[in-house]
């Protein structure tokens, strides 16, 4: 028997979760032209912790994992912040509310037999790879929970990502769908486009349309800087836009090796009486992070 573990992008999930219900007072908070009360932010909080609870319950009923980790990004700057001062520039910040409140929800979560994972110097969307990644190399499947398409270039046949939102997997076909390229080429094409979300600049007169064709074409960032029968202008492009491109990748790429620092049995969530194979790939697994 196989495992399933489920990692939860977990602010990816409360923030939706969140705007949502405050969508309802916003109106009110403009008409006014004032804050929210405090008994309005209270309900608002309470609501929210509520439905991401219940958000879990339908996520594990859905899916039916043995294993399941909430991965929560820390409150300080990643090391993205560090390489790139203007990572995310202009994101709306968390309200301090919600902020104050992500440990009862990590409680709430806990009661439900899911446990949550922060780290202070990596983002959620690294620890998740490494441990997507991780269990995929042993055979093991993983289901993503998220609507963030950093996660997209980790689709395999044993990593998956699903948008609890929309009720849908966010697959192959998804990609080509969006982009126009395959899985492998998206970090090679958000590196040519850049990607607006995080505030990561491309290649400067080179969009989506132009990128998707370039890789369909050569096959790789790399065979594209290679070609010999590019037009000098785009030639001129790439030569100028090297340094940016080679910061971009950094940015874009996800970490796959981040020591984790607690055992896997840790997050499981039930075990079948038949579960000696399960024992044994998990302990594989925490064998090599030793």
């Amino acid at each position: 028997m196989s495992a399933h573990l489920i990692l939860i992008d977990a602010l990816n999930l409360i923030r939706r979760v969140y705007a949502v219900q405050e969508r309802p007072f916003i109106q009110i908070k403009q008409d006014h032209d004032d804050e929210l009360s405090a008994s309005t932010l209270k309900q608002v909080l309470f609501n929210t912790q509520n439905t991401c609870v219940n958000a879990l319950v339908k996520i594990i009923d859905q899916h039916q994992p043995t294993h399941a980790l909430a991965v929560f990004d820390s409150q300080q700057p990643c090391w993205r912040y560090q390489l790139f001062e203007g990572y995310k520039k202009g994101r709306k910040k968390m309200p301090d509310h919600l902020a104050d409140k992500l440990m009862d929800i990590q409680d709430a979560f806990m009661e439900q037999g899911v446990d949550s994972l922060t780290s202070d110097e990596d983002e959620a969307d690294d620890l998740i790879a490494t441990l997507a990644v991780k269990m995929a190399l042993h055979g093991q499947k993983v289901t993503i929970i998220s609507t963030d398409k950093g996660f997209l270039p980790l689709l395999s046949p044993n990593i998956h990502v699903y948008d609890y939102f929309n009720r849908r997997y966010l697959d192959e076909e998804h990609v080509q769908n969006k982009f126009s390229v395959k899985t492998s080429q998206l970090v090679d094409f958000w590196t040519l486009t850049g990607d607006n979300t995080n505030k990561i600049e491309g290649v400067s007169g080179i969009g989506q349309v132009n990128a998707a064709k370039l890789l369909n074409q050569y096959g790789s960032l790399k065979a594209i800087l290679e070609a010999s029968d590019l037009k000098e202008s785009l030639t001129d492009k790439l030569t100028q836009s090297l340094e940016q491109m080679d910061l971009a990748r950094k940015l874009l790429t996800l970490k796959q090796d981040i020591p984790l620092g607690f055992n896997l049995k840790d997050i499981r969530l039930t075990m079948p009486s038949s579960a000696t194979e399960i024992n044994a790939n998990i302990n594989s697994i925490n064998d090599e992070q030793s």
